[in-house]
């Protein structure tokens, strides 16, 4: 599962805190430590607004790149932060946008740049009308999402469709909208990466950890194979090893094998 290491967002207090600080220590363990624990993307995201986002994303794209080669995936609404992020890249692998959607000012602004750069691309399902409240609302969104990266030159496996994410507190059936979407989605467009925010689904619930792990090895069953997520989380690695090894994206085992042999996966 190709994971996209969440914790670099200045939307978290301490995330904050340290870009207003310019605490570059701190950004580079947790560029560092993600990467470590298996982070495939290392997701920078400033909170910040206008020009000083730009700014603060390109600080942010230094100093993770001066400790990992893992690829960034630059995230923020603002178009000239992820440009300014994009400018400053020097990586190998090829990085990530996070995120066009539907909405006409976003597709405009963004999957230029996604074409210019050559990126990966995070494409949330999600419209001028908003969030769809159904499966056929976020399959008909994917599928004109799609049509649009593809029409703009993203070749399929750049493209890492996210159904988004509800949560379940407000929508008791949240999940398994969602799932069914997924299903649908790996369905008609097989070439494609399907991704979400995974922690979404657990929002002003207790425990959250727990539904995390328990939402993840459902949507790797359904056809899943990126989460943005906490990498650092021990149990939901080991959740994750054992969802690799359970849906056939493991052969023989030898993941979920290597990482009982490293102690990753619990007692």
């Amino acid at each position: 599962m190709i994971l996209i290491g969440e914790l670099i967002n200045g939307t978290r207090k301490a995330i904050k805190e340290a870009i207003a600080a310019k605490d570059a220590e701190l950004i580079r363990n947790l560029a560092r430590t993600q990467a470590e624990a298996g982070a495939g993307f290392i997701d920078c995201n400033p909170g910040t607004v206008g020009a000083q986002e730009a700014s603060d994303m390109r600080w942010l794209a230094e100093h993770v790149q001066a400790v990992t080669d893992q690829p960034i995936a630059f995230d923020s609404p603002n178009v000239e932060a992820l440009r300014a992020g994009l400018e400053v890249y020097r990586g190998q692998a090829t990085p990530m946008v996070n995120s066009v959607t539907l909405e006409s000012d976003r597709v405009a602004r963004v999957l230029p740049l996604v074409a210019e750069h050559g990126t990966n691309v995070v494409a949330l399902a999600m419209s001028d009308r908003g969030v769809p409240e159904d499966v056929a609302g976020r399959v008909g969104n994917a599928s004109r999402l799609v049509e649009a990266c593809t029409g703009a030159g993203v070749a399929p496996e750049r493209i890492f469709l996210d159904p988004v994410i509800t949560m379940v507190a407000q929508d008791a059936c949240a999940a398994l909208k969602v799932l069914e979407a997924v299903r649908t989605i790996r369905a008609e467009f097989p070439g494609i990466h399907i991704t979400c925010g995974l922690s979404n689904i657990s929002f002003g619930l207790p425990q959250r950890a727990l539904l995390n792990r328990a939402f993840l090895a459902m949507m790797a069953s359904a056809g899943m194979d990126s989460a943005i997520c906490d990498p650092l989380d021990a149990d939901l690695m080991a959740m994750m090893a054992a969802a690799e090894a359970l849906t056939g994206r493991d052969e023989y085992c030898m993941g979920y094998i290597g990482a009982a042999r490293a102690g990753k996966l619990g007692a």
